[in-house]
Parts: C-alpha cells; structure tokens; sequence
C-alpha cells in the first residue's frame, strides 16, 4: 500500500507561515525553517509588548497629569491623593486627555480637590 502524506495539508501549514512572514527581509519570508522560528520569535515580542505597553501608557498619563497640575502648584502625588480622598473616580487616562486638551475642564478638577 502507498504512503499517504496528505500534500494539501502539508502545504497548507506552509503557505500559512509564510504568509504571516511577508514582508519580511531575506530569507525570513520565503525560507520555511527561518520563517518558521523568526515568526515564532515575533509572536513571542507581541504577547510581551502587549503588556509593555499598558505600562508605556500608564508612565506617559501620570507625566501628563504631573505637568497639568504643577501650575496649580500640586504635584502629581499630592494631586492622586486628594483626588482619592474626595471620592472623584476619574481613571489616569481620562485626567491626562483632560489635562492636554481640556485645560479649562481640568482645571476645574484641580480646584474642586484644592
């Protein structure tokens, strides 16, 4: 009996990977074996940078907030922590957007903490 390989699948498998690899530089496009392991290793710094970047964002609000309230005279800290303690739940995301591009709304934050 003849060995059965199952072509259509085989195939499928490896246009799949080297379509996720276009665009790629060299031979980590159309070389199986280096897209194969260059692809992996790019899904690997997505799943990573998935988590950086929330971390990235979070720096780049408190930044923003910390120059929005230093002409009050406030710094960042002091700022966070009268916002707790009067029960204001405006997440850092949306103080931040507050602070770059609604300075007359933020500003009415701050004094409502002050």
């Amino acid at each position: 009996m003849p060995r059965s390989v199952n072509n259509v699948a085989s195939r499928a498998r490896r246009k799949k990977i080297l379509k996720q690899t276009k665009g790629y530089w060299g031979a980590r496009k159309n070389v199986l074996t280096v897209a194969k392991n260059i692809l992996e290793k790019g899904l690997v710094y997505a799943y990573r940078d998935r988590k950086t970047k929330k971390r990235n964002f979070r720096g780049l609000w408190i930044q923003r907030i910390n120059a929005g309230v230093r002409p009050y005279g406030m710094s960042y800290s002091e700022f966070m922590g009268k916002i707790h303690k009067k029960n204001i739940d405006l997440n850092r995301k949306v103080l931040a957007d507050l602070a770059m591009n609604h300075p007359e709304a933020f500003k009415a934050v701050v004094e409502s903490v002050k």
